[in-house]
């Protein structure tokens, strides 16, 4: 049987969305869009107008996570899965690590997995609603885990594993929900890599990286050594993150990008930077996280999915409903009233909100998503 509810106006948020990528994009991304479509849409992304965009996006990120000297920003087409793959062909050297505990820090491990040319990986699972850090292992040339688990709401710890960085070890950290949204100390990782539909606000695939110089020697080491007679690994150029980043240092991507994506992503590195940068972010996305597991722990029918709060993401919350609360019901009525993508992860398989809180989304929109809530359930 279908319900339907009419929430009040005065209880709604006044913007609906809060997907946990793609995320919401604000007013002023699109009116960058229009701005540019003249200049820069339509145009070839090998033309000044749009490698000064490139040029922003990479000087932008420098100044947001504040890179020491050394790191450089490299970007491709493709999307964090893509990046999977690169990882893959040009930095893991015979074996890695991987901290799985969820769906998609599990993806990267899975691809590893299937790459003919690498040792079957290290894995150190945790159940979902926890994170696992790998663990120093003998062999191991790369240690991989998520900062933040997009599928179970869960933020992960990102320092190097001890000893690692001794053993000429690098740590390849995928921040696709985390970046933007979670502190992060760029300095202890290798590679922290992302896709702009999360905190950045723009659309999917693309892919950023934030390399250390021993990671831009790993890609070189690797990438060589698959030319030599003999070897057995491929490293296509689509793949090959020398070749991506030699390209980014010339403020442009190996293959067409989406400009659209671009002009986005650079408006809302600014608007970001402007408002005071990674701090500023941090403490927004903490503010909304805030409001909602406070709110599940107050009430009769709802519980955040994390117990151990220093797990708890400040990106992606997770709520699960009691079994008498139907999410799928409250879901559909929500989305009747213009409020849009808080639905759990489909195969994690839970009676379950998830709720994006980046930080283009208002903390008192996430307050009258609380109360909106309340109100189907009360009038279910």
């Amino acid at each position: 049987m279908t319900i339907t509810l009419s929430i009040p106006e005065s209880l709604k948020p006044e913007d609906g969305r809060f997907g946990s990528g793609p995320s919401k994009i604000r007013p002023e991304q699109i009116a960058a869009l229009d701005a540019g479509a003249t200049t820069l849409l339509g145009t070839s992304h090998r033309q000044a107008p749009v490698k000064q965009l490139v040029a922003s996006i990479r000087e932008g990120l420098r100044e947001f996570f504040h890179l020491s000297e050394g790191y450089e920003v490299a970007l491709g087409n493709g999307g964090a899965s893509a990046f999977w793959e690169i990882a893959c062909a040009s930095l893991i050297t015979r074996r890695a690590a991987f901290g799985t505990y969820g769906s998609f820090s599990a993806k990267f491990a899975a691809s590893a997995a299937n790459a003919p040319f690498l040792e079957d990986p290290v894995l150190f699972p945790g159940e979902p609603g926890t994170y696992r850090l790998p663990e120093l292992t003998e062999g191991v040339d790369t240690y991989c885990w998520a900062h933040n688990e997009t599928s179970t709401g869960v933020a992960a710890p990102i320092r190097r594993v001890a000893g690692s960085r001794e053993a000429g070890a690098l740590t390849v950290i995928d921040g696709t929900s985390a970046a933007g949204a979670l502190p992060v100390d760029i300095s202890q990782t290798d590679v922290y890599y992302f896709s702009p539909q999360k905190a950045f606000g723009a659309d999917g695939g693309l892919w950023v990286a934030i390399l250390s110089p021993e990671a831009i020697d790993r890609a070189a080491g690797v990438e060589s050594s698959a030319h030599l007679e003999g070897a057995h690994r491929w490293v296509p150029p689509f793949l090959s993150l020398t070749t991506a980043l030699n390209n980014s240092r010339k403020d442009q991507t190996l293959n067409t990008p989406a400009v659209a994506t671009l002009i986005m992503m650079e408006n809302q590195i600014r608007w970001l930077n402007n408002n005071g940068g990674l701090a500023w972010a941090t403490t927004r996305c903490a503010k909304s996280a805030s409001i909602l597991y406070s709110w599940a722990e107050r009430s009769e029918y709802a519980a955040p999915f994390v117990v151990d709060t220093d797990s708890r993401s400040n990106a992606v919350v997770t709520i699960d409903l009691d079994e008498r609360v139907q999410a799928s019901q409250i879901l559909s009525i929500l989305r009747e009233n213009g409020i849009v993508d808080a639905a759990g992860y489909r195969k994690l398989g839970r009676n379950q909100l998830r709720v994006g809180v980046f930080p283009s989304v208002e903390p008192a929109d996430v307050m009258a998503f609380t109360k909106c809530v309340d109100y189907v359930v009360e009038h279910l």
